[in-house]
Parts: C-alpha cells; structure tokens; sequence
C-alpha cells in the first residue's frame, strides 16, 4: 500500500479546534513543513501537545506566534518568549507537565491505559487538580492518558507502506506519537521501496502510520 501523498493533499484534512501532536524537540525531530500547513490554512483554536513550543521561528512557536493555539500541553515553554506573554495576558492556556510524565502520558493513550501512578509533582503546583493514590504508604499522582486526533511526525526514511526509522536525537516523541492519534502523518527526508528498509531497522511499523510526505530523496 502506497501511503505518499503530496502536500496539498493534506490540506483538507485539518479542522479548527482539533488536537495536533507534534514531535521533536526544540525543532529537532519537528516536522516544519506539516507544521507549515497549519499556518498556511490558518487553522485556529488547536489544542497542541509537543514537548516544547521551541522558539518563535522554530518547531511549533510559528502556532504560538500566529495565534492558532487555544491551549498547549507540554513540558517547558522558557525558550519561547511569545508562549509565555500569550499565557500570562490569558490568551493561551498551557498545561505545563514534567517532560517524563508528558511522554508517558502519550504513551499510556497510545497503549489504551487508563492512567499511571508517578510520584513526580508531589508537593508541587503539578499535583494541583489530580487525583493522589497512597501505594505502600508513598503517595503518587494518578496521570491520565493523552490522545490527539493527528499527530505530526518527522522521520529520517520510510518506505512506502509507512515503515519509519529515525535518525539519533531526532527519535524523541515521534515513535510514541505515532501510537496516540487518529490519524498519523509523517514528513521524510528519504523515501525507498517496500523491502529496502529491514525489519529490524524499523523503529515505526507501518501499520501505525497513514500518510506520508517526503522533502527530501527518493530512492
């Protein structure tokens, strides 16, 4: 099954008021020409979940900048000064989240849990709102899952049936991502056959992916 599509066909597909998962981290790992369609539509009202919202011009801060984000989950927004003015004016709500707890989030909604017990946030502004479980008389935060209805991802190759392999600090939340939305989109830098990329490369299975864009080669 042939999963490339071209940008423009991705257009459609994104609505206001959705939540988006955007990999990466600090830009590393960001799909930018995804991202890039979501400010070129104009999409509004997004709930985001990335790890951070990087810089203005970088990752996910061209969304803060522009406004198009209603509210943001994520581990730590200090690099991007527009995230917290918009936050401290009222005019974005940000869900900020210990960078562990924010991936095992994701990943206990992309594993069908129904919540984890983590002791970090004890004690903290973290636990404020959140349910706490005594377990051998240490107490821990109930942590639920968390799910999108895209997720926007960067991979460094795949093949056409969606196979992904990542490339070193690139990997960071794109392969959990990959597990918790509705729907999986992935921008590539190389696109090869079916079979040119070994079982035991792929970081991704195809089967969790649903179309792809490349920017780069193909081979």
């Amino acid at each position: 099954m042939n999963k490339v599509v071209l940008h423009e066909e991705l257009y459609s597909l994104f609505k206001d008021n959705g939540t988006v998962m955007v990999g990466g981290f600090m830009g590393v790992g960001t799909p930018t020409s995804l991202v890039g369609i979501l400010v070129d539509k104009g999409i509004k009202d997004i709930t985001l979940i990335a790890s951070d919202t990087a810089t203005p011009d970088t990752g996910v801060g061209p969304l803060i900048v522009n406004r198009q984000v209603k509210k943001v989950i994520t581990s730590h927004i200090g690099t991007n000064p527009e995230t917290g003015k918009q936050m401290i004016a009222g005019e974005l709500e940000v869900e900020l989240t210990p960078q562990g707890t924010l991936a095992e989030k994701i990943r206990a909604g992309g594993a069908g849990l129904g919540g984890f017990l983590t002791p970090t946030g004890i004690g903290t502004v973290v636990e404020e709102g959140k349910q706490k479980l005594l377990v051998n008389g240490k107490e821990y935060l109930l942590e639920v899952p968390l799910k999108a209805d895209i997720a926007l991802l960067k991979a460094f190759k795949a093949d056409r049936a969606g196979n992904l392999v990542f490339r070193q600090s690139a990997r960071n939340f794109n392969p959990i991502m990959a597990l918790a939305a509705d729907m999986v989109i992935v921008e590539v830098e190389e696109l090869v056959e079916i079979g040119q990329i070994a079982p035991d490369e792929v970081m991704t299975p195809g089967v969790l992916v649903d179309k792809i864009v490349c920017c780069g080669r193909r081979i």
